[in-house]
């Protein structure tokens, strides 16, 4: 089997588990709970590197909340079963890079990993997310190669795929969707609210041996978990965030 032929295969397994897979890294986590207890309560990251790593989380949110706010209708989808596309984004956010969720992920992820403190995990979670989106990705464009042909290939040839070319932005023809936003993007909102939440508290549980809440995560926390709960009240039990 050819390189190409092993990646697109790859990616499409990894794409219809793409919601699972992040999972695995999560057992990495643990390990720096082991250096943190080793360390004591002075290994603790301060409160600037936590917002710092916070800010690089929302950038990963806010570049999905711009790509998904003006993807046309039937585009950018949370599929995991084919790859799914009515048209070509090759505006807004898509004019400068390919794949602009997988970039937003591996933000949102790297913040997360960062916070501990510990090089290696924000490290070992870069070329894990890489890897990973690279055979996503592959699958993906052989996809839209096979479906839109040579308007595909004039694009993949101007635009990068992971990282954002500078330069002028094309408009996007959509008008922003704040419905489509509210209604997929609620999940990584809670990602980031509960994974920083659980994360400080597991490091202060292993540096202390006591478990502490900390006002600025619990707080945090208590905004996006209700949220959460509140948009997902509204899909079950109306149609005020139907799509576009």
């Amino acid at each position: 089997m050819k390189l190409a032929d092993h990646f697109t295969r790859s990616g499409d397994v990894l794409f219809r588990w793409r919601s699972y897979f992040p999972l695995l890294l999560l057992p990495l986590f643990a390990l720096t709970l082991i250096d943190v207890a080793a360390a004591g309560p002075g290994a603790l990251p301060s409160r600037g590197w936590q917002l710092v790593c916070l800010a690089v989380s929302a950038a990963g949110l806010v570049l999905r909340i711009c790509t998904i706010g003006t993807a046309p209708a039937g585009t950018s989808e949370r599929s995991t079963v084919d790859p799914r596309a009515s048209a070509l984004n090759t505006g807004g956010i898509y004019s400068v890079v390919r794949h602009p969720l997988y970039l937003g992920n591996t933000l949102v992820a790297l913040g997360l990993a960062a916070m501990p403190g510990r090089w290696y995990l924000p490290v070992i979670v870069c070329l894990a997310g890489l890897l990973y989106h690279e055979r996503i990705a592959a699958r993906e464009e052989a996809f839209l190669e096979e479906r839109f042909g040579e308007a595909f290939r004039a694009w993949a040839d101007r635009v990068p795929a992971l990282v954002p070319r500078p330069g002028r932005v094309t408009p996007s023809p959509v008008r922003f969707n704040w419905r489509d936003v509210i209604r997929r993007e609620v999940h990584g909102l809670l990602v980031i609210g509960a994974g920083f939440f659980v994360f400080d508290l597991a490091e202060r549980a292993a540096a202390t041996g006591r478990l502490e809440l900390d006002w600025w995560w619990t707080g945090l926390l208590l905004v996006t978990a209700p949220a959460f709960a509140v948009v997902l009240g509204l899909k079950k039990l109306s149609r005020v965030l139907d799509g576009r």
